[in-house]
């Protein structure tokens, strides 16, 4: 029998900066391999490793894979269930959601959903079915990094329009500060930031990969950002590196900032971050030099003044002159709509008829009681080991009269609480589109295969329950060749998706973008706002805040639960070769605090505090400052052992000064010997 081989281009549409380019190579229609596009310019034919093995492991494997609606016959927890067909599923839920919207109104359905995919459609249309349906959102950003967003928009007028990373050609410097590359953009670590023609400083608690291969590492003390920003925009004073033309021009508020600088010394600096006044006053120098660019990370804000340390972070650029000019700028991230994208088109906000939205970091308290909650619908998204409070979440998902529904391409922790279970296509098994938000390309997501069993992509199984619940709205039953030709029309790409499909990922601006080209900012005033009226009305203060976070007391250790280079979030911990690549659960402490506490590595350790308890591995290192714990987020609690728990075991939901939103890096925790 001839074998015919053929090699299809498409894009990884993880939560990640990178947007890897793919091959994936098929023998008589069938997928052999899935490696990096090595015609890409991020991928250069090699994927991060994580993906390597995942792509090529359980996302391809028809045994772990969910192939078939399914229907709860035991117990809440238990992940027991009986297949049904689609019509089945389909009609009971669209029943049962329909009487609760007659019963108990529309906002008594909560839905949750993240980054399980950042693919256009897949992300983007079920948000038509629950705007349309009048469901209450749990906004997703509040697990992430709503308070960035928040801070920056009070200062920008956007949080969504950063640097394009080809500009760095012209850089003399670049600042990375709460970021860590080497997990969550590996492409960015190993080629993007050892590439440029300039020192990288990376500002960061935790000496990873990243931070390792700087010229520069500021290992500050968790929550002393501001603090650190304020004793570098005091040596960028003295040492007349201000752009005070530039702040004349294009900033307001720098009058009143001014003579705040004057008592934050690189020394006071030291002693409320940790870091020598030496290498401080080295790391404005090298910034101040400029051009520079600063990439300001997701993780930086999730502590208890994340806003205000954004805030303080981004007035750097502002003070020195660093937009609209070659190698100069800020990113948190890139959105869709520089590159021409119609958010709106894509989720119809014209159908909104939803309730206000619910933090994340609300969300158990909110569905334990049923006055609040009687659905619960979960999309894109495990809560179960992802959100906070983990222990009280699993017990109010436990109530019997919450109907829960939940997608997924996996059985998860969350699928085990379901009343439902709806099997969702894999981003290889259907086109779609992937806008990045590091670098400013636009990608193809095709379909290389068919779909598991009966699994559906997320789209069409929003359309289905629109068209079984009587909606009527053209907007819901709109198909995918449609939508991507009309995004695609707003673009500058010739020959539209055929085009892209064939060459994986283009640029629509072929040139280096300038960030706020021709000095347009988005704030009310068109001005960058050093000093915010509209965060004064919103009971914030007027101006960034220099300031640390107080240390903890009592021998207890601030816990730091960032990325893991082996998973995405939540995502691929069910891989068998990932989780051996894992290894056991781990806490990592300084040395100083082994010895404070009696503790010598390897031994086993809990962690707790009022929220919960968790039982690791110890790990003794100056990778971490003295005074803090990490232990990376992102492992499965059912695959944890009897104990259930995951690092949000101990996490209470703290929130930011700022949208609500987590301040998980601001948990305190007790150490102990077991």
């Amino acid at each position: 029998m001839a074998v015919n081989k053929e090699i299809l281009k498409t894009t990884c549409p993880r939560d990640c900066y990178d947007a890897c380019g793919i091959e994936v190579l098929r023998e008589n229609g069938k997928i052999v391999s899935v490696r990096g596009d090595k015609d890409h310019f991020v991928s250069r034919g090699k994927l991060c490793a994580k993906c390597q093995i995942f792509y090529n492991g359980v996302v391809l494997d028809e045994g772990e894979r969910l192939t078939r609606p399914l229907k709860r016959v035991g117990a809440k927890g238990e992940g027991r269930f009986e297949p049904v067909s689609w019509e089945t599923a389909i009609s009971e839920i669209a029943a049962r959601l329909g009487h609760i919207v007659e019963a108990n109104g529309a906002e008594k359905i909560l839905h949750a959903h993240y980054t399980g995919t950042c693919s256009l459609i897949a992300n983007c249309f079920p948000m038509r079915f629950f705007y349309r349906l009048g469901a209450r959102e749990v906004e997703p950003d509040t697990v992430c990094n709503m308070a960035g967003h928040v801070a920056l928009g009070y200062m920008l007028g956007t949080s969504v329009h950063g640097f394009d990373p080809r500009t760095v050609k012209d850089s003399k410097c670049v600042m990375v500060w709460g970021a860590n590359p080497s997990a969550s953009a590996p492409h960015a670590h190993s080629q993007w930031l050892p590439e440029a023609p300039c020192p990288v400083i990376v500002v960061d608690p935790v000496r990873h990969a990243t931070a390792a291969a700087a010229e520069l590492h500021l290992q500050l003390y968790p929550g002393s950002d501001a603090s650190l920003a304020f004793a570098m925009m005091h040596v960028l004073k003295r040492e007349n590196l201000i752009d005070r033309e530039f702040l004349a021009n294009h900033c307001i508020g720098w009058d009143e900032l001014e003579p705040m600088l004057e008592s934050c010394t690189p020394e006071w600096g030291e002693a409320e971050t940790g870091v020598p006044a030496a290498d401080i006053v080295r790391a404005a120098k090298m910034y101040g030099a400029g051009p520079a660019l600063l990439w300001l990370g997701q993780g930086l804000q999730r502590q208890p003044m994340g806003g205000n340390i954004m805030r303080a972070c981004a007035t750097l650029p502002a003070i020195c002159g660093n937009y609209a000019k070659p190698g100069a700028g800020m990113l948190y991230l890139n959105g869709g709509g520089q590159k021409g994208v119609d958010g709106d088109y894509l989720v119809a906000p014209h159908l909104d008829n939803s309730p206000d939205t619910l933090s994340q970091m609300d969300m158990a308290a909110y569905l334990e009681n049923a006055e609040n909650a009687r659905a619960f619908l979960c999309w894109n998204i495990n809560p179960v080991a992802s959100s906070p409070e983990q222990a009280r979440l699993m017990k109010a998902m436990s109530r019997e009269d919450l109907f829960t529904v939940v997608l997924d391409i996996f059985a998860t922790d969350t699928t085990d609480f379901a009343d439902y279970v709806l099997p969702a296509a894999s981003f290889l098994e259907f086109d779609d589109l992937v806008s990045g938000y590091f670098n400013m390309s636009f990608s193809a997501q095709a379909k290389v295969a068919e779909p598991m069993g009966e699994a559906l992509p997320n789209q069409e199984i929003f359309r289905r329950l629109a068209s079984a619940m009587g909606f009527t709205e053209p907007e819901l039953q709109e198909n995918d060749a449609d939508i991507i030709a009309h995004v695609m029309n707003g673009m500058s790409i010739d020959g539209g998706f055929a085009a892209l499909k064939e060459s994986g990922t283009l640029f629509p601006n072929p040139e280096p973008q300038l960030q706020f080209d021709g000095h347009k900012y988005l704030t009310e005033s068109g001005k960058i706002e050093i000093a915010s009226a509209a965060a004064e009305a919103d009971g914030h203060p007027r101006l960034p805040q220099p300031g640390a976070d107080a240390r903890p007391g009592g021998g207890r250790l601030r816990l730091i639960t960032p990325a893991s280079e082996w998973l995405m979030n939540d995502s691929y911990a069910n891989d068998p070769k990932v989780e051996k690549q894992l290894g056991a659960a781990t806490v990592t402490i300084n040395p100083a605090d082994a010895k404070a506490h009696g503790l010598s590595a390897g031994s086993r350790v809990r962690l707790s505090n009022g929220t919960g308890s968790l039982d690791l591995d110890l790990v003794v290192s100056d990778s971490v400052p003295e005074g803090a714990a990490m232990s990376v987020k992102g492992r499965w609690p059912r695959r944890a052992g009897k104990n259930r728990a995951n690092v949000n075991a101990l996490n209470s939901g703290v929130k930011s000064d700022m949208g609500e939103s987590t301040a998980v890096h601001g948990v305190e925790v007790e150490i102990a010997a077991l």
